[in-house]
């Protein structure tokens, strides 16, 4: 494995990068929030879709916009830019629904997340990504992989696993 940069990360820290960011998990899905460039490892996205009808769920989070039923499936479908606590996400041509599998305790779960638009998949070596930083963006730290500058992109990368996760979803609709 490619020795990871040691930037203001405890031993701990870099110990669960190293182990999200293994050297098979080179390839990541780029998509875009308002202005900003996020990404996803690939293993995790089973499809795109065209943002199409979606089934309003009443009396739920704001950031769960709803349901479709996909080939016979129920997907729950969220707003990742307000999960992220961001504006809701304006939908356009090129608004996107991207469904990735989040895997929960033993279980896994498919979700949709809506995005203003996919980018491209990206090959990004693990030497090119350094840990999340304490500062300068304005993002729950525990909700980032990392990040990496690529050329003049820089790119976070996300922790869809924990955004996504189950117990915090529950806890968000429950507060509602």
């Amino acid at each position: 494995m490619t020795k990871m940069p040691t930037t203001a990360l405890s031993p701990v820290g870099e110990t669960a990068l190293a182990l999200s960011l293994t050297e098979e998990q080179k390839q990541y899905l780029t998509f875009t929030l308002g202005e900003e460039v996020f990404a996803t490892g690939i293993l995790a996205v089973k499809e795109i879709l065209r943002y199409g009808t979606i089934t309003e769920v009443p009396m739920t989070h704001p950031c769960l916009i709803g349901m479709i039923n996909l080939r016979g499936r129920v997907v729950p479908i969220i707003d990742l830019a307000l999960r992220l606590g961001r504006k809701a996400v304006d939908i356009g041509k090129r608004t996107c629904i991207v469904i990735v599998e989040v895997k929960s305790g033993e279980s896994s779960i498919e979700m949709g997340i809506v995005v203003d638009a996919v980018r491209a998949v990206l090959d990004i070596p693990v030497a090119k990504i350094d840990p999340p930083p304490a500062f300068g963006i304005h993002l729950h730290h525990d909700y980032m992989l990392g990040v990496s500058r690529l050329d003049d992109l820089f790119v976070v990368i996300l922790d869809l696993a924990r955004i996504l996760a189950m117990d915090e979803l529950v806890a968000l609709m429950a507060a509602r």
